[in-house]
């Protein structure tokens, strides 16, 4: 039996917060989709709201729950009022559904992000919007399962929105040895310390996330 996220009072405001706070940190402040899920779960944010926690999911706006993200992120920052339009974007539409998703399955924003980026969520919207939930829900459960064998780095860089050639040049890594450490061919467990810090950096995770045995 599935254990849910928490109480189901909650969900229609977790619901109505997630998409605005992706409607509006997408297209009011510009931030790249895959970046603002980084940001969202390094506050600490997405931990308190995936918990439930009333003070986040229900104590205030889906803007303002953006604004505190952006701010605890990047300090002072001016940040533009929320156009509010009347029409569903597809940002606000995979807020709404994602939240519908985590409180279901009860998993962490971090694990789900890692397996199925924002941007894929988003591209869901012209098959999906019209649909029962069930379907979304559904297809997402199909996509954690299908990423379950790949490895950390490789879901980790995707979630970013990176490709291998990107990662190496932003890094200083080269493109051949992130290929061998994504298809394990070359155990990235014990890789140099100095790559997995450049590595851990550029895609805004621990260095304990990249490693496929973290405790051994």
């Amino acid at each position: 039996m599935m254990t849910h996220a928490y109480n189901e009072s909650y969900l229609s405001n977790a619901k109505d917060r997630l998409s605005s706070f992706f409607d509006y940190a997408i297209n009011d402040c510009k931030i790249k989709p895959d970046w603002i899920t980084v940001l969202f779960i390094n506050t600490g944010y997405a931990e308190q709201f995936e918990r439930g926690n009333p003070a986040y999911v229900a104590g205030m706006s889906g803007v303002e729950l953006a604004r505190a993200v952006i701010l605890k992120a990047y300090g002072r920052k001016e940040l533009p009022k929320p156009t509010n339009s009347e029409e569903c974007s597809p940002e606000y539409w995979a807020g709404w559904a994602l939240a519908e998703y985590q409180w279901y399955c009860g998993r962490r924003f971090k694990d789900i992000f890692e397996r199925i980026p924002l941007t894929k969520i988003i591209g869901m919207y012209s098959v999906y919007h019209e649909m029962d939930i069930t379907n979304f829900i559904d297809t997402m459960e199909e996509f954690y399962k299908a990423a379950e064998g790949d490895s950390n780095l490789k879901r980790i860089r995707e979630s970013r929105g990176l490709s291998q050639s990107e990662l190496a040049e932003q890094s200083g890594i080269n493109v051949r040895n992130i290929q061998m450490y994504e298809q394990r061919v070359n155990d990235i467990d014990k890789a140099q310390a100095r790559t997995l810090y450049k590595l851990s950096r550029v895609l805004g995770c621990d260095i304990e996330d990249l490693l496929e045995n973290p405790m051994m």
